[in-house]
């Protein structure tokens, strides 16, 4: 859905292009603007809300105002979308740049990008209880969980079975998930695990268990988002459970035939989930940063980097600085 954004003045981001695929893995050392890619796609979703202004052409770049442009793929190809920020990068203004009929044709890719989801799934968000009343989505931080796992019980059954049949798969040791609800109307997240007695509250389950319900729910329940950008996915999964948080999201960037597409951002510092691409090298994206600018390369652009490869993992080239997007050295 989007195809490419342009930084001017964003932050870090003084002058860079990232081109984007169906799935997108970034890496980088600590402010190199990976989040900042994510904030980008926010502003979008929160000044598409708003009357935009239509324009011949985008404005011009000044030193005090910073710049996003946005291009989209197929069927909005032709439109550009650009957006002026303050320094500190909140989003002031939405311009839309393209042909006679855009403002005609702008409500119908409004729609998409209100559906677009930036997530950074805590530990404690998901862990809380949802009181009577609360929201029955999920929350960009997981908040809500047990009143959006209680909804997809009731409205979406065959969804629900899915994704206890899966999490079940992912973690044997567990038999059960569900919900409990107290008699206030609170409602918490419950699991049972095999041979044990009783079962478990959400405050006695790891952060990396917590975080796979979160990701079950983001990947399975619909509507799905156009765009899921997820921060530090590996954050709290065990190394050997990578494969199954990318084959998760797998699912909706490459969906099967008639299914929805969900274009995936998400950022890693994770040389185990970095390994997982190693036949898939166009999926994986470096931020570079160089004092104090960053610049986004994407790993199959690298013509040195398949022979350099050899039997070599991609995580320990990451590590040993072949690949870059590593801190810099003094």
């Amino acid at each position: 859905m989007i195809a490419s954004i342009e930084f001017t003045n964003f932050k870090i981001l003084r002058a860079a292009r990232i081109e984007l695929g169906p799935f997108n893995l970034l890496i980088g050392p600590n402010g190199s603007g990976k989040t900042s890619v994510l904030v980008a796609l926010q502003r979008l979703r929160q000044l598409a809300a708003r009357p935009p202004q239509f324009a011949v052409k985008p404005a011009p770049a000044s030193a005090d105002c910073g710049h996003l442009l946005f291009r989209f793929t197929a069927p909005f190809a032709d439109v550009l979308a650009q957006i002026e920020c303050a320094p500190d990068g909140t989003g002031r203004s939405l311009r839309i740049v393209g042909g006679h009929d855009v403002p005609a044709r702008w409500p119908a890719l409004v729609a998409r990008l209100a559906t677009v989801r930036v997530v950074t799934l805590e530990q404690a968000a998901l862990a809380r209880p949802s009181p009577a009343g609360a929201a029955i989505l999920l929350g960009d931080d997981g908040t809500n969980l047990p009143a959006a796992l209680d909804r997809l019980s009731r409205e979406q059954p065959d969804t629900w079975a899915r994704l206890v049949d899966e999490f079940r798969r992912i973690l044997p040791e567990y038999r059960s998930l569900g919900i409990a609800t107290a008699d206030d109307g609170t409602r918490r997240l419950v699991a049972e695990i095999i041979g044990e007695e009783r079962a478990l509250g959400a405050e006695e389950l790891s952060q990396g268990t917590l975080a796979l319900i979160g990701l079950l729910v983001l990947t399975l329940v619909q509507p799905l988002p156009s765009v899921l950008c997820l921060e530090e996915i590996d954050r709290g999964i065990h190394p050997r459970l990578l494969r199954e948080v990318r084959d998760l999201l797998y699912r909706l960037s490459y969906p099967e035939p008639g299914q929805s597409r969900t274009q995936i951002l998400t950022t890693t510092h994770s040389p185990y989930l970095l390994d997982l691409f190693r036949d898939q090298l166009d999926e994986v994206v470096v931020a570079q940063k160089r004092g104090a600018e960053a610049t986004f390369e994407r790993l199959s652009d690298r013509e040195d980097l398949r022979g350099a490869i050899g039997s070599a993992s991609l995580g320990d080239l990451w590590y040993s600085g072949i690949l870059g997007g590593v801190p810099e050295e003094r």
